[in-house]
């Protein structure tokens, strides 16, 4: 089987994106599985490189023109900016910074889209820094769902241990429960059901928590079990998916994190990536479920205060690209 390509975002510049890539893609392991392409600033990750002292000597190409031949020492980069020393101080995004990122991002999934690569691995961002740059986007998922043309997308964070998917994202959490409904909860269900299948080979054991504590205690602590987690719970399971619940989220994290479920369906932010955090702090991968294409990314912001130092975790992004080279190959051998 040809290695697949895998399109790597840098993220932001003047974070630890560059650092974490540089010492990922020194890893022997992974070049002998992928051929990565680093999208981003040359200037910015010869920087990374030297700080890190991972040794690679950076190889631009332009238009995705890749070369028959790689040294095992070159990092191939594809550049999207040439920003000025004074556009990427470290943990001082500018303007120009910020556009740079969104750039990143739109090349790598208009690669995957056309074929070009057969996953992207995404850097961290500032989303603040992207925003002002006049690309307002609540986060990754998002933006590269609007580039996709979908409105069905569900994030998922990974770890060996536990996996967990979200019903809703960024979210003030005053909102979430008029978010929580039958629709929403029965779309993430069936998301996650198609696309783990499809990556796991074979179809996951899904765990529902609730919303409110001790599942409600009969509507005492809200209704939003009855009147829509439990309604969705029932329709998926007429559809042939495997799912329980829902279970109280005190309790039932301790269960999946044991191997009684490959997946929790959780139904706002924190209530999933406090335990996945807690197990996975450094090894966690976030998944965009829904995609026509694989997205990964590191599941760690921009470490401005590492930034420079060279002591940035790779572990993260090495877990990252190992998740995305899997999910290709496994996709890959389903199509054939």
């Amino acid at each position: 089987m040809r290695k697949p390509i895998i399109a790597v975002t840098m993220g932001d510049p003047t974070g630890i994106g560059p650092e974490v890539i540089a010492k990922a893609l020194a890893v022997p392991e992974i070049l002998e599985q992928c051929l990565p392409v680093v999208i981003g600033d040359p200037a910015a990750m010869k920087r990374g490189i030297a700080v890190t002292r991972s040794g690679q000597t950076v190889r631009e190409v332009v238009g995705w023109q890749l070369p028959g031949v790689i040294d095992p020492d070159e990092l191939l980069l594809c550049p999207l900016s040439r920003l000025a020393e004074g556009e990427m101080a470290y943990g001082r995004p500018t303007e120009s910074a910020g556009d740079a990122m969104y750039r990143y991002i739109v090349e790598g999934a208009q690669r995957c889209m056309r074929g070009d690569a057969a996953a992207m691995v995404t850097g961290p961002i500032n989303k603040k820094a992207m925003n002002h740059a006049g690309h307002v986007y609540p986060g990754h998922t998002e933006l590269l769902a609007k580039l996709a043309g979908v409105e069905d997308y569900v994030m998922m964070l990974a770890g060996e241990r536990l996996r967990v998917c979200l019903v809703t994202i960024h979210e003030p959490l005053s909102r979430v429960p008029s978010l929580i409904t039958k629709e929403r909860v029965l779309d993430t269900l069936r998301i996650a059901h198609r696309d783990l299948s499809l990556y796991l080979g074979g179809a996951p054991r899904i765990a529902v928590t609730a919303l409110n504590p001790h599942c409600g205690e009969g509507m005492m602590f809200g209704d939003e079990e009855r009147t829509a987690i439990e309604p969705a719970i029932s329709a998926a399971r007429a559809e042939g998916i495997y799912v329980r619940g829902p279970f109280s989220a005190d309790t039932l994290f301790h269960f999946a994190a044991q191997g009684a479920y490959d997946l929790v369906v959780c139904m706002y932010h924190d209530q999933g990536l406090i335990p996945l955090k807690l197990l996975h702090f450094d090894d966690g991968v976030n998944v965009t479920l829904g995609l026509p294409f694989i997205r990964t990314s590191v599941d760690h912001g921009t470490g401005y205060d590492l930034a420079g130092t060279g002591r940035a975790s790779a572990g993260s992004m090495l877990a990252a690209l190992r998740t995305a080279i899997s999910m290709a190959e496994t996709k890959a051998r389903g199509e054939r």
